[in-house]
């Protein structure tokens, strides 16, 4: 999906235990002014998507170029989605403990700078609680275990439904596979003002959701075999963190987001609400995100 890449962004490539993982990093002059070479001292900085039909490293795209010039910006395709490998698999939160773990460990030299959003910034939590050594600190954008509380929140079809496999093609399809279908899930789910979903979003998600076997991570998703109480890990959690939450966002509201952040206040050391924005505020009101992420990198570096 290279095509939906900034200027000057290319592919890089990672082996882990299941597969390729795709990511995106500069590769042009345009990025590297003559004041600044990166090299092994270089922050790393690793922007994480979220689950969900058609979901990629496109997600991060209109944020991780601001960062270019001083952090060696890697965004990849979480397994199962984008242009990384697409097991065929019942995939399990350890499938993503273990990959993210994995592609950390074998593309930062030094302790990273995780930028996650949604069930993949619990899911950092989780890993930052079991290896913290990985992480210097985290930027985490509307965190949930989609059963924070024991409460679950990210359903939205019938279990019974989504386990039929004769209908599992068929809520794929319908769901994910087709521009109208893609349009509406960025409009009335993920985005709090549906004029700010452009063409080139569509194209993005409808593109990552056709890939072969993409529906396996998607349905695993929806089925909530990924899902667990963030509430949990919290308490655990010693890594400086900020967590930044869309206002409009569904299934995980606002007073969802302070009471998690209550958790730990002395892990989590900023967090900040910003109006008329859905669950994806980094797409969908990246300069506000651009802002808040230059602070937190110099706050939570202090």
């Amino acid at each position: 999906m290279l095509q939906f890449q900034p200027p000057g962004f290319g592919q890089g490539v990672v082996q882990t235990s299941l597969g390729l993982m795709v990511y995106y990093t500069p590769v042009d002059t345009i990025w590297a002014s003559t004041t600044f070479r990166q090299d092994e001292t270089t922050p790393s900085l690793v922007f994480l998507h979220n689950f969900g039909g058609g979901a990629s490293a496109y997600e991060w795209s209109k944020v991780y170029p601001a960062f270019a010039n001083g952090y060696r910006v890697l965004a990849p395709d979480l397994i199962g989605w984008g242009q990384s490998t697409h097991p065929v698999r019942n995939y399990q939160i350890d499938d993503y403990l273990t990959t993210i773990a994995e592609f950390m460990q074998k593309t930062c030299p030094h302790r990273a700078i995780a930028v996650a959003s949604s069930l993949t910034a619990a899911l950092v939590i989780r890993l930052a609680v079991q290896q913290p050594n990985l992480f210097q600190s985290l930027v985490l954008v509307c965190p949930s275990g989609f059963d924070d509380f024991g409460q679950g929140a990210g359903r939205r079809l019938p279990l019974q439904l989504i386990g039929t496999p004769l209908l599992n093609d068929l809520i794929y399809t319908v769901g994910a596979q087709n521009e109208i279908a893609v349009r509406n899930f960025l409009q009335q789910f993920l985005f709090a003002k549906p004029d700010r979903v452009t063409e080139e979003m569509v194209a993005a998600y409808l593109t990552s959701a056709q890939q072969p076997n993409a529906k396996y991570a998607a349905l695993a998703f929806l089925q909530g075999e990924l899902y667990f109480d963030l509430a949990r890990y919290i308490p655990q959690l010693a890594v400086p963190t900020a967590m930044i939450w869309g206002e409009a966002a569904q299934f995980t509201s606002l007073d969802l987001g302070r009471r998690l952040a209550q958790l730990n206040p002395q892990a989590i050391r900023e967090f900040q609400a910003i109006a008329s924005t859905g669950v994806l505020p980094h797409l969908e009101t990246p300069e506000i995100v651009i802002g808040l992420l230059q602070l937190y990198l110099q706050t939570l570096a202090a």
